[in-house]
C-alpha cells in the first residue's frame, strides 16, 4: 500500500472523530488558527505544541489543556504523525517555512502552511517535490481567497460579468499603528532578521489573489519598485528622540507614541509585550512602562528604530493573454484597507474589502452617442451664461415652476 493510500485508511479509521493537530511556532498566527479548536472542539483538537520559548509552549498549553509530555522544543523531538497527530499548523518565521514543513512531511503529517510559502523559487520546489515523494499535503494559508469579499468577486468574474479582465489594480493600505508596530519596531523590520520582503511577509496574500482572479492566465513578466521613505531619521520631527518614554519631547503629541498605542489603548499587545512572556503573561502597567523605558524593542522611535524594510511599494504585472495587474503597497495609511478595481471587456468592477461590498458596471448600449461632448457643450454653456451675469440653475428653477 502506498503512503497516500494509508493516510486515506487512516482518514476513514478516524472519520467523525476530531481531526488532530500540533502546533508548530506558537505565535500569533498559529494561535489565532488554533482558536478553531475552541469554537468547533467536535471537528479539531489541539494535542500538543513545538516551540523553543517555554513561554509560549506554557501559554498554548494553557490554552488548550496540552499535557506537559506533548510540549516539545523542537521538530526533532516530535512523535511521528501515526503516534499522535493528523496534521501540523506551521506558523513558524518565513525564513524557515520550508525546513520546518519539510521535517513534518517526513514525518507523516499533513501540514497548513502560514504564507508566505516560501521565500525564494528553490526552497517551493524542494518542498514541492518532498510533498509529492511523502504523499502528503501542504495548504497555505491564503485565507483571503476564503473572505466572503473575494469569494464573490471570483464568482462575478468567474461568471464572466465583466467580460475577459484586461487591468486588475489592487492596493494594500497599511495603517499606521499596524505598519509601525510590525514594519518599523518588530520582527519585520529587517529583512535580514525577517527572512522576507514586505511584499512577501505582508502582501503576498494581494498578489495571491491577482493571480487567483485570472486564474489559468499565467504572470510573464512583473517588474517593482519602492523604498523607505518615511520611516528614516531624516523625516523625523524636532524634539523626537530615540525612545517614546526616555528622551522623546514629543511623546504626548505623537500619533506613533509606544506609550499610547501599547500601554493606553491596549494595542498589538501580544506583540508589543513578547518580551515579558518569559515572566508573566498578563503585565501590569508599570512593567510595561519599565519594559519600553529599558530594552523592548516596541519602545523604540519610529524614525530611529534602524529598520530597512519598504514602506511603500508597487509592483507591475504582464499575464499570458495581454491583461495587466498592478499592486501598491503603501505603510501609513490613516485606516487600514484593501482595495480592489476589475476591469473587462464588458464591464468594471470595484470596492473595499472593509466595506463588505463592491460595485458592479456593465457596459450597455444605450443608443445614445457623444453623451460625454453633450455634457461638456451644456457645462461651457452654463460657463457662458455666468460670465454674463445670469444664473442657469435659478434660470431652470423659475422654467419649472412656471409649467
Amino acid at each position: 500500500m502506498s503512503q497516500t493510500e494509508n493516510a486515506a485508511a487512516d482518514q476513514q479509521t478516524r472519520k467523525g472523530a476530531p481531526l488532530r493537530v500540533v502546533l508548530v511556532g506558537a505565535g500569533h498566527r498559529t494561535m489565532l488558527y488554533a482558536r478553531y479548536a475552541k469554537e468547533e472542539p467536535d471537528k479539531m483538537t489541539v494535542v500538543a505544541v513545538v516551540d523553543p520559548d517555554p513561554g509560549r509552549r506554557a501559554r498554548a498549553a494553557e490554552e488548550h489543556d496540552i499535557p506537559k509530555a506533548r510540549l516539545y522544543r523542537q521538530i526533532a523531538d516530535l512523535p511521528t504523525a501515526k503516534d499522535l497527530a493528523d496534521a501540523a499548523i506551521n506558523g513558524t518565521m518565513d525564513s524557515i517555512h520550508v525546513a520546518t514543513t519539510i521535517e513534518l512531511l517526513h514525518k507523516g503529517y499533513d501540514v497548513l502552511l502560514e504564507k508566505p510559502i516560501a521565500t525564494n523559487a528553490e526552497d517551493l520546489a524542494e518542498l514541492h517535490q518532498v510533498a509529492d515523494e511523502t504523499g502528503r499535503r501542504v495548504q497555505v494559508c491564503h485565507v483571503l481567497r476564503h473572505a466572503p469579499f473575494y469569494h464573490a468577486i471570483k464568482q462575478a468574474v468567474h461568471a464572466g460579468s465583466i467580460g475577459q479582465v484586461i487591468n486588475a489594480q489592487l492596493a494594500e493600505n497599511v495603517s499606521y499603528d499596524h505598519m509601525s508596530v510590525s514594519y518599523v519596531r518588530g520582527t519585520y523590520a529587517e529583512a535580514s532578521r525577517a527572512g522576507s520582503s514586505m511584499l512577501l511577509a505582508k502582501s503576498s496574500h494581494d498578489l495571491d489573489l491577482m493571480a487567483w482572479l485570472l486564474s489559468g492566465n499565467r504572470p510573464v513578466r512583473a517588474t517593482s519598485s519602492g523604498n523607505r521613505m518615511f520611516f528614516v531619521p531624516e523625516q523625523a520631527p524636532e524634539g523626537a528622540g530615540q525612545r517614546c518614554v526616555v528622551d522623546c519631547a514629543i511623546e504626548s503629541s505623537c500619533a506613533y507614541s509606544a506609550k499610547r498605542h501599547y500601554v493606553d489603548n491596549g494595542w498589538w499587545s501580544f506583540y508589543a509585550w513578547q518580551s515579558l512572556e518569559g515572566e508573566t503573561l498578563d503585565p501590569s502597567r508599570e512593567q510595561m512602562l519599565e519594559s519600553l523605558r529599558i530594552d523592548n524593542p516596541y519602545g523604540r522611535c519610529v524614525w530611529h528604530a534602524e529598520a530597512d524594510i519598504v514602506d511603500h511599494q508597487v509592483v507591475a504585472v504582464e499575464f499570458e493573454d495581454g491583461a495587466t495587474g498592478s499592486l501598491s503597497m503603501i505603510g501609513n495609511a490613516a485606516r487600514s484597507s484593501r482595495t480592489i478595481h476589475l476591469i473587462g471587456t464588458k464591464g468594471e468592477l470595484f470596492g473595499t474589502m472593509q466595506d463588505g461590498n463592491f460595485t458592479l458596471r456593465e457596459i450597455v448600449n444605450t443608443g445614445r452617442s457623444g453623451a460625454e461632448h453633450q455634457q461638456g457643450d451644456r457645462r461651457r454653456r452654463r460657463g457662458a451664461h455666468a460670465r454674463r451675469g445670469r444664473s442657469p440653475a435659478r434660470r431652470g428653477l423659475r422654467q419649472r415652476a412656471a409649467r
